[in-house]
């Protein structure tokens, strides 16, 4: 069976060649606000449905926000664990591919929850805590008005190695 090409395959080519080729030049250096802001416009998958800005990527760090508001909340008003459990892993596992120069996936994570939040903004950053071939170890801290509200640990595994 012979596969057709279609425009919504050449734009998911387009933005997988624009993606890797942010990730190779994140892994030089870290991104301009110009370049930041062509990732998060191509962004269609998971980290755009949950609202992920990314505002640093680099070798050693990413930094993103995601602006809380009621399409994160649990019954209760307040933000669900899995959004920070996903920021975490949305994180960490972008900051994996820098590194890595390929795939990476997560194999553990996990979160501790600090302190609540009902709406605004949660700024989140992942630094390595061990970067080996085949295996990495991330710590991912979520802020809200500059008090820590969650702490994950993310292991990851680099496809292919």
């Amino acid at each position: 069976m012979t596969r057709h090409h279609t425009n919504q395959d050449s734009s998911a080519d387009a933005r997988q060649d624009l993606l890797n080729r942010l990730i190779v030049t994140a892994a030089q250096r870290p991104l301009t606000q110009e370049e930041l802001a062509e990732l998060n416009e191509s962004n269609t998958g998971f980290d755009a449905q949950v609202g992920i800005l990314y505002t640093h990527l680099s070798r050693g760090e990413v930094r993103g926000v995601i602006h809380a508001g009621p399409q994160h909340h649990q019954p209760w008003g307040l933000v669900n664990g899995g959004v920070y459990a996903s920021f975490a892993e949305s994180l960490g596992s972008i900051a994996g591919v820098i590194v890595a120069g390929g795939p990476v996936v997560g194999v553990n994570n996990s979160t501790d929850f600090i302190r609540s939040v009902e709406q605004g903004p949660i700024e989140g950053v992942a630094r390595p805590l061990q970067t080996g071939r085949r295996t990495q170890l991330w710590e991912a801290e979520m802020s809200h008005g500059g008090e820590l509200v969650a702490k994950s640990t993310l292991r990851t595994i680099v496809v292919g190695a």
